[in-house]
């Protein structure tokens, strides 16, 4: 950029923005319009640049990114939702832009997966009328992008936990596998060389899993995979460790392809798909019981509920493996968040204190809790760079609204974890036999 095209950008002149056309912006332009309202909701300096829908800009041209102001719409939506979630839905809608690294950009802000809601509050509200009056934007805002969703009905009824699956997980399995990678897990990695790709990073994360349920001290034993995903858990204990394995997820596209994987891999005769709900499994009984990256859903009113049937399942010195992102202090996801509307509707990130609680009140004895928070900011980033780098693939799969959702969503992941404000944790629960006797090996080097 020219030195005299930065003065006329920092000077808020230039020409229109042809999505946005006239936008009736007085002297000094969008720029100039828009200033108080953006200090108002960051605060202090800018720390990155804004450039606005007629070409004026403000902030620096040399921080982390550039945030775009492609239309007066994404003001219109602030302005009637003024909260993080009317932010998102500029974002996802494409009214706003970011060029440069997103979790860089999010850092930058101040905040994580969202911004703030402190950040749109009452003393924006002034700014926010004025900006919208000089642009003429005083009307109804947009429809919400049709990627959003609000749930009703009971929370955690199995009719709402159906739904809500479904909404995260039946996109389109070429999605994620363009996402995820050819290991198709959708949970943290294990990254134990640096050297490791993320499908070196996943197997290791399942053979890990595979160690600690015991799967590797016998063939046979019989395995529940509570919430199966795309069945890669499933595979590798059957064809690593000889284990009969019952995988179950709610989401028909999951199981549709699982299946597909299994009879790919000859492994028909060891591996059961099933639609199936947690709940709903009875008559049978099983050696070991995996749930990965599954928990989040359960919520903790009904914790109890899900640990105490999955204990019912357990033969004794049978071990149950909880593999979940956690929060100190616990985290409701509401549907007031963007995490909430659009990426896991009704989700909860449990303590993993409470969680290790839940399970000692179900008969499990705890024998091993592990925490892989910097692995799965790591995963993320990985996954970010599977999406950014397939873009056009991304976009020819979900469209661009969604692809959106699951570039923020990840980004700024990745940030949580890696300041800590978000863990994941593994937790070993072992079902006693009548007379004490655990069957667990007298220390980790079983599986490390």
């Amino acid at each position: 950029m020219t030195s005299s095209r930065s003065a006329l950008l920092a000077n808020g002149q230039g020409p229109d923005d042809e999505r946005a056309g006239h936008t009736g912006a007085r002297k000094g332009g969008a720029a100039q319009i828009g200033a108080p309202l953006i200090t108002s909701l960051i605060g202090g300096d800018l720390p990155l640049r804004f450039e606005f829908f007629d070409g004026s800009a403000i902030g620096p041209s040399d921080g982390p990114g550039v945030i775009r102001v492609r239309s007066k719409d994404a003001l219109r939506r602030v302005l009637w939702a003024p909260s993080e979630i009317g932010l998102a839905r500029a974002f996802v809608s494409g009214d706003i832009d970011i060029d440069g690294d997103l979790g860089d950009v999010l850092r930058a802000l101040g905040d994580g997966p969202e911004l703030r809601r402190r950040r749109v509050g009452l003393s924006s509200i002034i700014p926010m009328l004025r900006a919208a009056i000089a642009f003429r934007a005083l009307r109804p805002p947009p429809p919400p992008p049709k990627e959003e969703l609000r749930a009703f009905g009971r929370r955690h009824s199995k009719a709402r936990d159906e739904k809500v699956v479904r909404h995260h997980y039946d996109v389109g399995n070429d999605f994620y596998r363009l996402v995820l990678g050819p290991s198709l897990v959708y949970s943290c990695a294990r990254f134990d060389d640096e050297e490791a790709t993320l499908e070196q990073a996943q197997s290791s994360k399942l053979d890990l899993t595979c160690k600690k349920l015991g799967l590797a001290e016998r063939a046979g034993m019989r395995l529940l995979d509570v919430g199966c995903g795309w069945g890669s858990m499933a595979l590798h204990a059957a064809s690593r460790y000889g284990a009969e394995v019952v995988g179950i997820t709610l989401s028909p596209e999951q199981a549709e392809l699982a299946r597909d994987r299994v009879k790919e891999a000859g492994l028909d005769d060891r591996v059961d798909i099933r639609l199936e709900d947690y709940r709903d499994v009875s008559g049978e009984t099983f050696d070991a019981i995996s749930s990965i990256g599954m928990f989040e859903h359960v919520g903790k009113d009904k914790m109890d509920e899900y640990f105490s049937a999955l204990f019912g399942l357990l033969k004794n010195r049978g071990r149950m493996l909880n593999h979940a992102i956690s929060k100190h202090g616990g985290s409701r996801i509401n549907g007031g968040s963007f995490i909430g509307r659009y990426v896991f509707p009704d989700g909860e990130l449990i303590d993993v204190g409470e969680v290790v609680l839940g399970m000692e009140r179900a008969g499990f004895e705890v024998r091993d809790v592990e925490s892989l928070r910097e692995h799965y900011a790591r995963t993320l980033r990985c996954w970010v760079k599977n999406l950014e780098g397939d873009w056009a693939t991304a976009l020819h799969e979900v469209g661009e609204a969604r692809a959106r959702v699951w570039r923020l969503y990840m980004s700024a992941s990745a940030n949580r974890f890696a300041d800590g404000r978000l863990s994941v944790h593994q937790v070993l629960g072992i079902k006693k036999s009548p007379d004490g006797s655990s069957g667990a090996p007298p220390t980790r080097g079983a599986w490390t």
